[in-house]
């Protein structure tokens, strides 16, 4: 009996390694999938329709600060305002213009038979995940998400990245639903938008889910703490200098990376003292990339928030950065954040 428990033991704690192998092989991939600053690009409009030239050379612009990859139709792109053949074409214009970078397509609705289509239809393009919320309004319990979840996951080409967003959905997903998710194999990242620390730790302790910061306020905080990136919409200004602070935690240099932080702080909350993208739309058209057209319901910036936001902008560059480059694979990049410089998209 002895030898036998021994050797039940024995196998036990050889199982118990090969999984913990997996798991961080797994880890290690999603990590490298998903470490980095992304940006959820604005839909730029002109007239009424979607302006792709302006669009794909926001994406050039953005692409040569150090970026990671990018998310079309997610809701900073007013994809809630988008017909699917507006989606099909933002997102075929993104790719098209991110070249070598990886992009994310936002997905959403609560007709699961449409969702499966749309996802099908998808299929077709080279993503690098799809950014999906739990369904609007509804309201379901945590077996009813673990089911949309794994219906959806079940059913795209591309690996899901859950948006916990409650205060957009109306839905709280659970620590406990989450860790659940991270066990199907097509379920790989989270853009982290609960408003719970303690959800946000517990996810980055498991280790199995690349958490990405989703409020733009608590990207610092989200960093330190071991998450490995950032949905930011703020980035789409000060491009380098968000970069730059990434660079800075990766390195274990928080003492930098934090004054880097306390710098782009101000700007962030002006981003997001009105409605997002209002008042983002409001400055990058004032650098010449695009026209400050929204869809309904979405409105234009108050004038008190436009002379807020162009006394900050022009206070200069945030940080003394000469170089930026990709987290993930340290490249340097010569290129400086051209709204940094005051200047525009060619």
């Amino acid at each position: 009996m002895p030898a036998a428990n021994s050797n039940h033991a024995g196998a036990q704690a050889e199982a118990n390694a090969v999984a913990d192998q997996n798991v961080a092989t797994t880890t290690s991939a999603s990590a490298r999938r998903y470490r980095g600053l992304w940006i959820p690009l604005v839909t730029p409009f002109s007239d009424g329709a979607i302006d792709l030239p302006a669009l794909s050379q926001l994406v050039d612009h953005l692409r040569e600060q150090g970026v990671r990859g990018f998310v079309a139709c997610g809701s900073t792109g007013e994809a809630a305002a988008l017909d699917a053949d507006e989606q099909l074409a933002v997102l075929d214009t993104v790719l098209a213009s991110a070249q070598d970078l990886p992009v994310v397509m936002g997905v959403s609705g609560y007709h699961l038979p449409k969702l499966r289509e749309w996802l099908r239809v998808l299929a077709s393009r080279p993503l690098a995940g799809v950014l999906t919320p739990a369904p609007l309004y509804v309201r379901p319990a945590q077996a009813g998400l673990l089911d949309w979840f794994h219906a959806l996951a079940d059913s795209s080409a591309a690996p899901l990245i859950v948006y916990d967003i409650p205060y957009r959905t109306g839905t709280q997903i659970t620590t406990d639903a989450l860790l659940t998710l991270a066990a199907h194999p097509n379920i790989q990242a989270i853009k982290d938008c609960g408003g719970d620390a303690g959800k946000t730790l517990a996810l980055i302790a498991d280790g199995r889910l690349d958490v990405l910061a989703g409020e733009d306020m608590q990207l610092y905080a989200t960093l330190a703490q071991g998450g490995v990136g950032g949905i930011t919409a703020s980035a789409h200004l000060r491009t380098a200098s968000f970069v730059a602070l990434m660079n800075r935690i990766a390195e274990g240099r928080l003492d930098e990376a934090c004054a880097d932080w306390l710098r782009l702080v101000p700007l962030i909350q002006a981003l997001f003292a009105e409605p997002n993208p209002g008042p983002l739309k409001a400055v990058l058209a004032g650098q010449g990339h695009l026209r400050e057209e929204l869809r309904a319901p979405m409105t234009p910036v108050t004038p008190a928030l436009r002379e807020r936001l162009r006394v900050w902008m022009d206070r200069g560059p945030c940080l003394n950065s000469e170089q930026t480059r990709r987290p993930e694979d340290g490249q340097p990049s010569s290129v400086h954040d051209a709204s940094q410089q005051g200047a525009t998209s060619p």
